[in-house]
């Protein structure tokens, strides 16, 4: 079973777990005999954290709980304020799950959180755009890693800029294996383009027991 730890924080970016966590939690386009997967929010502290889009969100745990696994996933989602002290804890969860082999996912803000504990210095990875992370990171040393792309993954490491969360989402579902390939392929097409086409190819896709 996958454990999917979503870090929840003030002004927290609604909009780039949308997919992702949707998805991930429904399991409503999963393979026959996928893993199972559990869904939780970690907070900074127990406390409620207001996102930027208004909602309130009481954690499920705190950044203690998360287990350092190869069958731990962390998303690190964007916000304004990452600078926070606060976060330190989830920045170093995050160094001992990449070490330990869990997935470790973050987009926009996230990624020059990352940046600067030196994490992206020797992966292949992306932010939103060249030149963001050298600016909001000054001990950031990883130019030559630096793909310009919405979202890149490198192995355990996943990265995304702020207008890259559905190849992001992509991205992370595919790693997980909880899709077919074809459904994973029709539902990026279908969220990617909006065409017709793209939703029936995905809903031929899902085993027949999917409309029971």
């Amino acid at each position: 079973m996958f454990t999917i730890y979503v870090y929840v924080l003030d002004t927290l970016a609604d909009w780039e777990l949308g997919h992702v966590a949707a998805e991930l939690n429904s399991g409503r386009f999963f393979r026959a005999g996928a893993p199972r997967v559990s869904l939780k929010t970690v907070g900074p502290s127990g406390e409620p954290v207001r996102t930027m889009g208004g909602l309130t969100i009481v954690p499920d745990c705190r950044v203690s709980d998360v287990a350092v696994s190869e069958t731990s996933v962390l998303l690190l989602p964007g916000a304004n304020t990452w600078n926070d002290p606060r976060h330190g804890a989830v920045l170093e969860k995050a160094g001992e799950l990449l070490r330990a082999g869990g997935a470790v996912c973050a987009i926009c803000g996230a990624t020059a959180a990352l940046a600067g504990l030196g994490l992206l210095d020797g992966r292949a990875h992306t932010s939103n755009g060249a030149g963001f992370l050298e600016m909001v990171s000054p001990a950031y040393q990883g130019q030559r890693f630096y793909r310009d792309e919405p979202s890149v993954a490198d192995g355990n490491l996943i990265t995304a800029g702020s207008a890259g969360a559905l190849l992001w989402a992509k991205q992370i579902i595919g790693r997980l294996g909880v899709f077919e390939a074809g459904t994973l392929e029709a539902w990026y097409d279908y969220f990617r383009t909006g065409e017709a086409g793209h939703f029936f190819t995905l809903m031929g896709t899902l085993p027949p027991e999917h409309g029971n």
